[in-house]
């Protein structure tokens, strides 16, 4: 898993979260990628 910078847009792996930083640009704000969920109508 993996977390996405707000400041450059980087992923930053699991193992750097530790630090609460971006190891790139030392932004200090994570969040989680997630996923686009697509919903499908029954016929």
């Amino acid at each position: 898993m993996y977390y996405v910078c707000f400041d450059c847009g980087k992923k930053v792996e699991d193992e750097y979260i530790a630090k609460i930083r971006c190891p790139y640009c030392g932004g200090k704000i994570l969040y989680k990628d997630r996923r686009t969920v697509v919903k499908i109508k029954a016929k």
